[in-house]
């Protein structure tokens, strides 16, 4: 907590350098919303905003005391170096065609606040705070929507940003927020207009990362029709399911359960392994759409290798959200592999399909926080976390918990075998790692010998 103190410190006295030069700081934004709902939570960034002051005066004014990275000065944006502190000048935005970039921006000192706050997305998110005498200025009654948890937008000027809809859906989310009439009107009015995939990315990750019921953000875009550009996930609402073990209802109401409950034990696991699991959760069920049916001897729904139907609609929602290799390439195996830990420990499967499995899926803690949040989202059926359980004793004893197994057979074994490298070199290792896998043998010495049968 120290070094939060320290950064409101810093504010303070970035506030007090502007005031003796003439202008005046308030905090605005994030900060001042959370700050709000809790005094407690931990406040990581503050953005500022500067009335009073030309660009030039203030830019002058915080090189007297600080470093400064003028990335975004063309925009009207300071950053303190060695801080996480945004120093804005008020802005006037004016769209000039489609995409969330396409604006041109003016900034302005003299600007009214009311006429700054009309250009924010949302009310909670358009109170201002004195850092130097704590006063709370609230033109758009932002305290009292945080306080009734309404989520409401500020002005029209809201409909010229669609990213706008995307935080709307992580506020909801985390936030408790119900959205207001005429903010779930606008938003049904807006389209993404090529949004770049950095962006939605962004959104997506705090739904996933800090959204504590992630159900109702993704209820919010159902709500304002934007369910309607991700197909994959349109496609879940009304796919029907055997109530007998689905009581919750259809794929998107599974879904949903699923994502409160890995909501519920993101716990202290870092936000890589938050976002790779989340993912996960989310795309679980893509392939049920395409392979349910109704089954007339066993007379009821069967959704047969879901699993691995999930994996393509998969890769294509998540392609249109990132360019991420490592979340292109490690949420699709956690699809195709959700439904193991069940099969295996009811199967009992031995050492080797386990060294398998982590071999794909590359964390098998992964794959048991994916498998339990699926097993959580049938409610009002209670958990079982037994298999769960034994997959991860069984991995512990393994040392393959976190980790695919690692390759006994190296290169340079091959090479002290006299072997040398090349596209033959390659298949041997790879046959060796195979062997491996199987339990052919366990040690570099096995290895060596099991090598041998390649070299003549």
């Amino acid at each position: 907590m120290a070094a939060i103190a320290n950064t409101f410190e810093t504010v303070k006295e970035v506030s007090q350098l502007i005031k003796e030069a003439g202008g005046r700081a308030l905090l605005v934004g994030g900060c001042v919303r959370d700050s709000l709902l809790d005094s407690s939570i931990e406040i990581k960034d503050y953005d500022l905003e500067v009335y009073g002051l030309d660009g030039e005066t203030l830019e002058n004014t915080l090189k007297s005391k600080f470093k400064l990275d003028l990335v975004g000065r063309s925009f009207g944006v300071m950053k303190l170096h060695h801080y996480d502190i945004d120093v804005a000048l008020p802005r006037r935005e004016t769209k000039l065609g489609i995409g969330h970039r396409a604006f041109e921006i003016d900034s302005d000192p003299t600007m009214p606040l009311e006429e700054a706050a009309a250009r924010r997305d949302f009310t909670i998110n358009a109170i201002y705070r004195d850092p130097l005498t704590d006063e709370i200025i609230d033109p758009y009654e932002g305290r009292k929507d945080l306080e009734n948890r309404i989520l409401r937008h500020v002005s029209p000027h809201f409909i010229e940003d669609p990213l706008r809809v995307l935080r709307g859906m992580q506020f909801v989310a985390r936030f408790g927020l119900k959205p207001a009439i005429e903010t779930i009107e606008i938003c049904c009015a807006m389209t993404p207009e090529n949004l770049p995939r950095e962006r939605l990315f962004e959104e997506w990750s705090k739904l996933l990362l800090k959204g504590v019921k992630i159900s109702s953000g993704l209820e919010f875009l159902r709500n304002v029709g934007w369910v309607d550009y991700y197909p994959e996930l349109k496609s879940l609402i009304g796919c029907r399911q055997a109530p007998e073990w689905h009581p919750e209802g259809d794929v998107w109401n599974h879904t949903l359960c699923c994502l409160d409950a890995f909501a519920r034990e993101r716990g202290d696991w870092s936000d890589d392994e938050n976002i790779i699991v989340g993912f996960a959760v989310l795309c679980h069920d893509f392939g049920k759409p395409a392979t349910t049916f109704y089954d007339p001897i066993k007379k009821r729904l069967r959704s047969l290798g879901h699993d691995e139907a999930g994996v393509k609609p998969t890769i294509s929602f998540l392609e249109r959200l990132t360019d991420e290799i490592r979340i292109l390439k490690e949420v699709p195996p956690l699809v195709k592999n959700h439904m193991k830990p069940y099969a295996m420990w009811r199967g009992k499967s031995g050492e080797n399909a386990i060294r398998r499995l982590a071999a794909e899926v590359v964390r098998i803690d992964r794959l048991v926080r994916v498998a339990a949040a699926d097993d959580g989202g049938r409610p009002p059926f209670p958990s079982n976390p037994e298999p769960m359980r034994w997959l991860m004793a069984e991995a512990e004893r393994l040392r393959i918990k976190d980790s695919a197994p690692k390759p006994i057979v190296l290169g340079r074994h091959l090479i002290e075998m006299g072997l040398k490298p090349g596209v033959r070199f390659g298949e041997i290792l790879s046959a060796c790692y195979e062997a491996q896998l199987d339990g052919v043998f366990t040690d570099v010495e096995g290895g060596r010998s099991f090598a041998k049968s390649f070299v003549g």
